[in-house]
């Protein structure tokens, strides 16, 4: 090999190592601010009647009462969750783990449907975030406005916008905090505790901690809780198909792209449709860029498509450059709605909300729970009895009051002493310590099977057993 040629495999071995390092570097580039673009069109417009319900009754449904109370309020002091005219106990959680497989799997089939739309029009993160960036619009400008004021040195124009700005954040977040807690603490006290300085501090605590989460993700980190937070972004391209409904570019249409004059046949200069004004990419929350083909980082938003149906019609070309399809209409294809993964997650989301209307509307709202005095087995009575002496705990879980008559059967005549009827209020529990009486020349065995019976008097029924065991001295 001739020096030279030694010469220049040296320099490309350079060149190699010094594209390598700068490839790396890359990686921790810092994060370049995004300034969105607000333009007008069908799916801004459909997110704003999708958010306006959401926001109301995230806002309202603390200050609605129903019988009284506060219509949904988690109450962890009592360990009582109330959600309308329901009441859920610890004892319930495989009915939140039921609802949590049925929003998942509701979730699984929206996105083999449609995609990633719930990222783009119903998920919270997305919500604040764009209440944020309209704030941000009020009080600095339009997008080449909050650019330019970015850039500019800080003088009194700077300062106060920004500091009305960042208040602004700051009041929406704190209101978003303080109905939050109100989930948890009744909101109507809380508030009247807030304004006279006597609030619980942990109730405090948490508001002071998610209106500086609130603050965070929605005024400051935005799309990277959805571009490296959310686990949803990593593994939604497997429920994705061909037949999948994604915001899509339409390559064979829009290339080769380039700037043209309005009314000239772009066709005779060798263009398609795009005229490549990237205002597709300054209306995106995630800031990428549609065109490069299907990113795990697009939320479905259709602010893409907004923009770029607003360039086709000044431009006078049709619409759908960008749209929302199929990856097999792209390719001259139909799409197929019924397909088999499609038909099975529905079949599975039907089933799953039958069984869990089911669960809850046919449970008991009444425990019993039965202890025996472990202490003492069984005891001799002066008549000769075997006596066993249980603890029973009555759990109203209704949302009313109740009257309930206790009885027991079982293996042999058991003879009952104590409290027949007891009155419980909604959501109590009443402790009761009853006595059985056996006679023991009757007793088949060591021990026999006892159920206790615990039944409403009122109109609405209600009907819960719990078995327990007697025992006795050793038959011989």
């Amino acid at each position: 090999m001739s020096a030279l040629d030694q010469d220049q495999t040296t320099k490309k071995s350079e060149d190699t190592n010094q594209e390598e390092v700068v490839r790396v570097l890359n990686l921790y580039e810092t994060r370049e601010k995004i300034h969105i673009r607000r333009l007008p069109g069908f799916f801004r417009t459909l997110k704003r009647w999708t958010w306006i319900p959401v926001l109301a009754l995230f806002v309202a449904l603390p200050w609605i009462n129903i019988d009284g109370r506060q219509s949904v309020w988690f109450d962890l002091s009592t360990r009582q969750f109330h959600i309308f005219n329901l009441t859920f106990w610890p004892q319930d959680f495989m009915l939140l783990a039921g609802f949590l497989i049925i929003c998942a799997y509701a979730l699984f089939t929206i996105t083999v449907l449609v995609g990633r739309v719930w990222c783009g029009f119903g998920c919270f993160q997305t919500i604040w975030t764009m209440i944020f960036i309209a704030l941000e619009e009020i009080f600095e400008g339009n997008r080449s406005q909050r650019i330019k004021l970015d850039k500019a040195p800080w003088t009194w124009n700077k300062i106060w916008r920004k500091t009305l700005k960042h208040t602004s954040w700051v009041l929406v977040a704190f209101w978003t905090a303080f109905t939050f807690v109100g989930y948890f603490n009744p909101i109507r006290e809380f508030s009247a505790d807030l304004l006279s300085f006597t609030a619980n501090p942990a109730a405090l605590f948490w508001t002071a901690l998610f209106t500086g989460l609130t603050y965070l993700n929605a005024g400051k980190l935005r799309e990277q809780v959805c571009l490296y937070m959310c686990p949803y972004a990593r593994f939604q391209s497997v429920m994705f198909d061909s037949d999948t409904m994604i915001v899509s570019y339409d390559y064979n249409r829009g290339e080769p792209r380039g700037a043209r004059k309005r009314g000239a046949d772009h066709k005779l200069e060798g263009k398609g449709d795009c005229i490549d004004c990237e205002f597709c990419v300054q209306v995106c929350p995630t800031g990428i860029d549609i065109r490069d083909g299907l990113q795990y980082e697009c939320i479905s938003c259709g602010l893409c498509v907004d923009a770029c149906n607003d360039v086709m019609d000044k431009m006078e070309y049709p619409r759908g450059l960008v749209r929302f399809t199929t990856e097999h209409v792209l390719e001259g294809g139909k799409t197929k709605i019924f397909r088999p993964r499609l038909i099975g997650y529905g079949l599975v989301l039907t089933i799953m909300v039958a069984a869990f209307n089911y669960a809850v509307f046919s449970r008991t709202p009444l425990e019993v729970d039965v202890i025996r005095d472990r202490n003492v087995l069984y005891r001799q009575t002066n008549e000769g009895l075997t006596e066993n002496i249980y603890t029973l705990k009555i759990n109203n879980m209704d949302n009313r009051d109740h009257r309930y008559a206790i009885s027991v059967t079982g293996d042999v005549d058991f003879d009952y002493i104590g409290e027949t009827e007891v009155s419980v209020s909604e959501g109590n529990i009443e402790t009761l310590i009853v006595r059985l009486h056996a006679d023991p020349g009757i007793m088949r065995r060591t021990n026999a099977d006892v159920y206790f019976v615990v039944q409403s008097l009122d109109k609405v029924e209600v009907r819960a057993e719990e078995e327990s065991r007697f025992l006795g001295p050793r038959v011989r």
